[in-house]
């Protein structure tokens, strides 16, 4: 059989042997090259030279192991062959992971036995419908909006990858409106909530109540609070170098990255007390680590050591999903309103805007991209301290005994 046989007027098979199967016959892999360019098809020698270039291409992808069987090939089966050859090499790890759970739970068990090429745009359209009526009918308790939209980034990922790998001619989701979504909510703490709370932490492990004093003190994340290392602390200056993050802890296995935007690197100051305690809690861990001796375990499996700020007292890390949790029991057992742990870090910038200070300064300790990003995120607290700034000026100009007064 020829390796490459002309189908049609601007269409050719090409075919490449691909060993024997178990009972001694031999394996024939197939794909359809369609050339569209008239100049091409004029010219015979540069349609050899293309077809030869094309056989060449499909000859290593079927060799290496890459080529995928279009054959009516099910969302499902696609699946697995988008995973191992495009999301495990190209998705960072936290992404494959919230992939990976709304692939299980909602995409598969919908779409997994249709084929590829019998999901229509109107398929599509209706899954996210559904999704956006579980939302209205559980309420608070539903899906989220930013769900909903992952779910179709999710689907655009695979079909495009379908369409670039000609298992399907066009993607049914590149015409799909990308659906509005709304920033959550949230609702952080007070001063007084703040004062209950730290007071709250006295009794609990040394850890965790360091934790969330350097939490709502920077408004750093839990992945860079988990991240931190003592030599990220510049002693003599008071300052937090903010220089990575902790993305995964588990079973002796950690993953680092680097701040995603170079403003997620960041210098933070630090007041005197808090520097203080600090210091304190610095020379509590020494102690810790001087008692275990060659127990204590802060490596990983490649060997590589690690210094954490916070981390078990064996010196391995926290699992990243260990701060949410003991954070959630705190506050149920003192009677807390319940927040996320990551509300500590708008709770700092709330704080922060109450008491005057500018939303550029806020911005850089945050870690943002741009002064827009916190304009968006905290703009009704801003409101609320401008007009506070407002009653202070007129106070001032028009009453100015009672400024002085205040």
């Amino acid at each position: 059989m020829a390796s490459i046989r002309q189908r049609g007027e601007n269409s050719w098979l090409l075919t490449v042997m691909a060993g024997k199967d178990a009972n001694g016959k031999y394996i024939r892999r197939f794909k359809t090259v369609t050339v569209d360019d008239p100049a091409l098809l004029k010219t015979k020698k540069r349609l050899q030279d293309y077809l030869d270039a094309e056989y060449v291409k499909f000859r290593e992808e079927v060799e290496s192991g890459e080529y995928i069987k279009p054959e009516k090939m099910t969302f499902g089966a696609f699946i697995e062959e988008w995973r191992q050859k495009y999301a495990v090499k190209h998705l960072a790890f936290k992404s494959l992971a919230a992939y990976d759970a709304q692939l299980k739970t909602r995409l598969i068990p919908e779409f997994g036995g249709m084929k590829l090429e019998d999901i229509k745009p109107l398929n599509i359209v209706n899954y996210l419908d559904k999704l956006e009526r579980e939302k209205k009918v559980k309420g608070t308790g539903g899906l989220s909006s930013s769900t909903i939209d992952m779910n179709r980034r999710i689907l655009m990922n695979i079909f495009n990858r379908a369409v670039e790998w000609r298992i399907i001619k066009n993607s049914p989701v590149v015409t799909i409106k990308k659906p509005k979504v709304s920033h959550q909510e949230f609702h952080p703490f007070d001063e007084h909530e703040v004062h209950r709370m730290l007071r709250a932490a006295q009794s609990e492990p040394y850890h965790w109540r360091m934790m969330i004093t350097i939490a709502l003190m920077t408004g750093m994340r839990r992945g860079e609070l988990l991240g931190l290392e003592w030599k990220h602390i510049d002693w003599k200056n008071g300052i937090i170098e903010v220089s990575q993050t902790l993305v995964h802890a588990s079973k002796g296995e950690i993953i680092i990255k680097e701040p995603k935007t170079k403003n997620g690197k960041r210098k933070l100051a630090l007041s005197a007390s808090v520097l203080e305690e600090l210091r304190e809690y610095y020379a509590y861990r020494a102690k810790e680590r001087d008692k275990l001796g060659d127990a204590w375990n802060g490596k990983d499996k490649l060997g590589r050591e690690w210094n954490f700020v916070f981390s078990n007292a064996d010196g391995t890390p926290f699992h990243h999903h260990s701060p949410n949790q003991w954070f959630r029991l705190f506050l149920e057992g003192n009677g807390l309103r319940r927040i996320r742990f990551h509300d500590l870090r708008h709770t700092s910038a709330t704080l922060l805007i109450s008491q005057g200070v500018h939303a550029k300064i806020i911005s850089e300790r945050l870690g943002h991209g741009n002064i827009t990003t916190t304009m968006n995120i905290y703009g009704h607290a801003l409101r609320s301290a401008d007009q506070s700034a407002a009653d202070k000026l007129e106070a001032l100009i028009f009453n100015p005994k009672t400024a002085i007064q205040q």
